[in-house]
C-alpha cells in the first residue's frame, strides 16, 4: 500500500492504528515485495513536517520500497512546516494522536503532553535495539524532559563548531596553524599587523565576530568556563559567568578589541553580514560553525577559481584546561510515540523495532538518498543526484524521519578537501565537548524571566569587551541578574538538578 497524503484515510487509520498482525511468522517469509496490509502487514501512522511545496505521490517508488524493507504499511500525515506546531497542538489537544510524531523542540505544549503521559518514556527500553541503544549520552540528556526520554532525537553534529582560518594567510606569513591560545592570539595579531595579503596596506584583521554571541559562549570554553551551568562544587550547579575562568576568557576579548584584533563593528554587525570580511579578504578567521568552512571555500572559489587550498577548518585551541569545545544540542526535535494509539508494551516495541531499522544504512540511504537510478547514480564511490524534480519529488521530505543513530549513513556526494576536514573535525570535537547538565532541566523561571536575564549578561559582556565597564561594573551586572531573577532561577535550577539525582 502507498503512502497517504495529508490527513486522507486518517479516520480510518487511526481507528484501526497499528492494526498488529497476528501472523508475523508469516509476514517475515511471505512479505518481501508485498507492501500490502491484506498480506499482514503491520501499519503505522506518522505525522512529520514537510519543508518542500509538494508532498512525495501515493504511488512513490521510495516509500513502496520503505514498506516493502520493513513490512510496514506506512501512513505518513504530511503538515506544512509553516503551520507544524500549530497542527501539533491541535493534534495534542484532540487526544487523537497517530503513531508516531515528530516533535520539533521542546515546546511547552510538548513538555506538558509528555509529563501528563501523552508519550512512552523509552528510557527504560532502548537498550533492547541495536542502533537505538547507541544513542549518544549527551544528546539523549539534552533532548530529555525532567531527564526523561519522551522521543527518538534526531541527531545532528554535536561537536559542530571550530574555527574556520585563511590558510594562504598563514603560509604567506610562514605562521603554523594554531593549537593553543596563545597560539591564536599571534595568529591573529599577526594578521592583522603582518599584511598577510601581501597587498601593502593596513587593511586586515584577526578574527571577525558579529552580534551573535555563539562564538562568544564558545571561546569561553576554551578557557575552562562550564558550559552555561557548571558544579559549584557542592553538588549543585552554577550559572558560567560566575565562574573566574568566565572572567579571564572576558579579559583576552577585551585585550584583542582593545588592540583591534577584532572588528570594532562587532556589536551591531547582523550576523548575516559575517562572512562578507572573510570572503572579501578583511579578516582572517571565524569562530563559528565548522561547516562555514566549507561555505567560506566555495564562495571565495566562486570569486576567484583559482583560489583553491586558501581555507582550513581547526579544532577549538587548548586553554589552561587543556582541549574543550561547545557542543551543540546535537538533535533537531525527536520522534515521539503517542500511548493513546499505541497502546501496549507489546505494539510499542514493535514501534521501536521499525524505528530502529530505519537507522540501518539501507534505510538511511533510501530515504535520504532515494533510490538508485531514480534519485541519483553512482560514481567512484560518491553519487549524483538526479536534477529531475519529478523524480527528487519521490523522496523530499521523506529525511524527517532519519534519526542518524548512531551516525549519518547516507550516501555523500563527492568531497571536497575541506568538506573532509570539516567532518574530521567534528568527528574529533565529540571527544572534547563539554556537556551542558541543566539541558535537560525545564525551568518555570526562565520561561517566564529568560530573555531579560539573559540580556542583562550579554550586554554587560559586550560592554566589557569594548571597555565601557570595568570588572567591578560587570559585578554589578550579575547583581543585577541575581535581583532580577537570577536568584530565583538558580534555586529552581538546582531543586530540579537536585531531583534528578
Amino acid at each position: 500500500m502507498g503512502q497517504k497524503t495529508g490527513f486522507k484515510k486518517g479516520a480510518l487509520l487511526l481507528s484501526a492504528s497499528l492494526v498488529l498482525s497476528t501472523i508475523l511468522g508469516a509476514c517475515s517469509t511471505d512479505k518481501a515485495g508485498s507492501g500490502t496490509a491484506a498480506g499482514g502487514t503491520d501499519q503505522i501512522t506518522i505525522m512529520l513536517p514537510n519543508f518542500e511545496a509538494e508532498n512525495p505521490p501515493d504511488n512513490s517508488p521510495v516509500i513502496q520500497k520503505l514498506e516493502e524493507l520493513t513490512k510496514m504499511d506506512v501512513n505518513l500525515q504530511w503538515v506544512p512546516s509553516s503551520s507544524y506546531e500549530d497542527k501539533f497542538n491541535i493534534t495534542l489537544a484532540s487526544g487523537k494522536l497517530p503513531d508516531v510524531m515528530v516533535v520539533l523542540g521542546k515546546s511547552p505544549s510538548f513538555i506538558n503532553a509528555a509529563r501528563t503521559g501523552a508519550f512512552w518514556e523509552l528510557g527504560p527500553y532502548l537498550k533492547d535495539y541495536p542502533n537505538l541503544s547507541k544513542m549518544n549520552e549527551i544528546i539523549t540528556n539534552n533532548a530529555s524532559i525532567d531527564g526523561k526520554t519522551y522521543g527518538i532525537y534526531r541527531a545532528r553534529a554535536l561537536g559542530r563548531n571550530g574555527v574556520t582560518i585563511r590558510k594562504d594567510w598563514l603560509e604567506k606569513l610562514g605562521l603554523e596553524e594554531p593549537k593553543t591560545i596563545d597560539e591564536f592570539y599571534n595568529v591573529l595579531k599577526a594578521f592583522t599587523k603582518d599584511d598577510p595579503d601581501g597587498n601593502g596596506k593596513d587593511d586586515t584583521y584577526g578574527l571577525v565576530a558579529s552580534k551573535f554571541t555563539g562564538p562568544w559562549d564558545n571561546m569561553q570554553i576554551w578557557f575552562g568556563a562550564p558550559n552555561k551551568w557548571g558544579e559549584d562544587g557542592n553538588r549543585g550547579l552554577m550559572p558560567a559567568h560566575e565562574t573566574p575562568e568566565y572572567m579571564e576568557a572576558l579579559k583576552f576579548f577585551r585585550q584583542i578589541y582593545s588592540e583591534g584584533l577584532v572588528n570594532k563593528d562587532f556589536a551591531v554587525m547582523d550576523a548575516t553580514k559575517l562572512s562578507d570580511p572573510f570572503v572579501n579578504g578583511q579578516a582572517g578567521v571565524m569562530v563559528d560553525v565548522a561547516d562555514n568552512a566549507q561555505r567560506m571555500d566555495q564562495k571565495i572559489l566562486e570569486k576567484d577559481p583559482s583560489a583553491t587550498g586558501h581555507v582550513d577548518v581547526l579544532q577549538a585551541m587548548e586553554g589552561p584546561n587543556g582541549l574543550r569545545d561547545m557542543p551543540t544540542s546535537g538533535y533537531s526535535g525527536m520522534i515521539a510515540i503517542s500511548k493513546s494509539s499505541v497502546k501496549t508494551e507489546e505494539d510499542l516495541k514493535k514501534v521501536l523495532s521499525f524505528l530502529d531499522q530505519l537507522n540501518e544504512p539501507e534505510l538511511q540511504a533510501l530515504l535520504g538518498n532515494g533510490l538508485e537510478g531514480k534519485q541519483y547514480e553512482k560514481k567512484e564511490g560518491y553519487i549524483i543526484p538526479t536534477t529531475d524534480k519529478l523524480a527528487l519529488r519521490d523522496v523530499q521530505g521523506l529525511n524527517q524521519i532519519l534519526m542518524f543513530i548512531p551516525e549519518d549513513k547516507t550516501l555523500r556526494v563527492q568531497q571536497t578537501p575541506v568538506r573532509e576536514k570539516v567532518a574530521q573535525v567534528q568527528k574529533a570535537n565529540e571527544e572534547i565537548v563539554i556537556a551542558n547538565p541543566g539541558e535537560p532541566l525545564i525551568s518555570d523561571v526562565y520561561a517566564q524571566k529568560g530573555p531579560q536575564l539573559d540580556n542583562i549578561i550579554n550586554d554587560a559582556r559586550i560592554k566589557f569587551i569594548v571597555g565601557q565597564i570595568d570588572e567591578k561594573g560587570f559585578q554589578d551586572a550579575v547583581a543585577l541578574w541575581k535581583s532580577s531573577g537570577g536568584d530565583d532561577y538558580v534555586k529552581e535550577v538546582n531543586e530540579l538538578y537536585a531531583a534528578l539525582k
